[in-house]
């Protein structure tokens, strides 16, 4: 068979973006880093310290196809901070990744285990790779490579990755089974978000599902609102929307509409959950489910709901879509769903919005909890990992709530100014070095 080589076109620079596309994530994750970092009063040097990352990786990966055809993907890793412990971030394939978006990323999850108080500092990586169209031992080739690429920079002391976008538990064990054959000996803690049967932990695969719905609780119950009586639509129906969907509905919450990459469906009785989610199973998709009518992504964000719940991706609430919401609380299931133009009109209209860097960490707590148990080798209940997520999660919402109202701030930048503060807190504690 002859072997042909086909080559993706160039990465964007590796150069660092001191100006990020206007609207694009990173743009987003740096305007909210200076709004923190002007409410705290911190000088130039600093601000630009907690800006930039501490390192970075772009790596080749090379992949022969199961057809003999060779092709060429741009893999990447960030390190954002490290002043609170080792990184940690998720392992996203997809084909728009890029450098900054990872960049944003890593940032936003330096402040997010900040805020839940994690002794860890934030990390992203990336492969852009349409998943979908490549086979199983394709992708377990693209992995393992990526994975020996970037070998020098993560480790279970150092960098600790987690499933994200396009990748999953099978995803995590080529990893952890790569570094670990390198390194002559199983090391389970390198990753987080494992199937149970090589190290990974009961509740992580809803983990970030049920913190979403813990915050919701607590904010609806400030307003003297049960959970029971809420309506709620979620955009983006994979891994994080559609678990949350059923723990909603599992608690009395009316789930009137879901939407996915190929459309969206409403109804607003009320959706039948469980008969939902076979139906996904056996076709791929939300589109089709009988008894619900068609609603586009765009259409699902301006619903009169009560609670919206953007899971999808990034930018989704931004200067053309936000002003249209309807809905009195935002939870942010995907990480920077609304742009700072987005936030403004959402601010404007009244809507509280609960921040990515709160709202999703659940998947966080609990891959610290799969930390910790495959460092002492030791295993918890799903009763104990449960309970202990919803403390973490409650108790961090606790803190963001009330510095809010104590200093008259949106939940976002409360919730920016105790990540930011806490990070900024240890490196000027630790000091600069030389």
């Amino acid at each position: 068979m002859t072997t042909t080589t086909t080559s993706v076109p160039p990465a964007p620079s590796f150069a660092p973006s001191d100006t990020p596309e206007e609207g694009s994530a990173l743009a987003t994750a740096h305007a909210q880093l200076a709004t923190a970092a002007e409410i705290l009063g911190y000088d130039e040097g600093l601000h630009r310290m907690l800006a930039t990352p501490r390192r970075e990786i772009h790596v080749a990966v090379p992949l022969r196809r199961d057809t003999g055809e060779t092709v060429l993907f741009h893999g990447f890793r960030v390190q954002h901070n490290v002043s609170l412990g080792p990184g940690k971030g998720g392992l996203r394939y997809h084909p728009s990744v890029d450098v900054d978006e990872v960049r944003a990323l890593a940032m936003w999850m330096t402040w997010k285990c900040a805020v839940v108080n994690l002794p860890y500092g934030g990390a992203k990586g990336g492969v852009a790779i349409d998943p979908r169209g490549y086979s199983q031992s394709e992708l377990e080739r693209v992995t393992r490579r990526y994975t020996s690429e970037i070998m020098p920079m993560i480790g279970p002391d150092t960098d600790i990755m987690a499933p994200d976008m396009g990748t999953d538990a099978q995803t995590m064990a080529w990893v952890m089974d790569t570094y670990s054959v390198n390194r002559g000996y199983t090391i389970p803690a390198v990753v987080t978000g494992k199937p149970l049967a090589v190290g990974g932990s009961l509740g992580r695969g809803t983990a970030t599902s049920a913190g979403i719905v813990h915050v919701t609780s607590a904010a609806l119950a400030e307003a003297g609102v049960p959970l029971a009586k809420v309506s709620v639509a979620i955009q983006g129906f994979g891994k994080v929307g559609s678990h949350a969907a059923e723990i909603f509905a599992a608690r009395g919450a009316r789930v009137v509409a879901v939407s996915d990459q190929y459309g969206g469906i409403r109804a607003d009785d009320g959706l039948d959950v469980p008969r939902l989610m076979e139906h996904v199973q056996r076709t791929g998709s939300v589109v089709g489910f009988d008894g619900a009518d068609p609603v586009s992504n765009t259409e699902l964000l301006a619903l009169d709901v009560d609670v919206l719940v953007p899971a999808a991706i990034e930018g989704v609430l931004d200067e053309t879509t936000a002003g249209s919401v309807k809905a009195r609380w935002v939870v942010e299931g995907a990480n920077g769903p609304t742009t700072a133009a987005g936030d403004a009109l959402l601010a404007k209209n009244d809507v509280t919005v609960v921040p990515d860097v709160l709202a999703n960490a659940g998947g966080v707590v609990v891959s610290y909890f799969e930390w910790v148990q495959a460092n002492q080798t030791y295993w918890w209940t799903e009763q104990e990992i449960a309970d202990k997520l919803e403390h973490r999660m409650t108790t961090a919402y606790a803190e963001v709530s009330a510095l809010a109202k104590r200093e008259g701030l949106s939940l976002r930048d409360a919730a920016l100014v105790i990540g930011v503060k806490r990070v900024a807190e240890a490196h000027q504690i630790r000091g600069l070095y030389p």
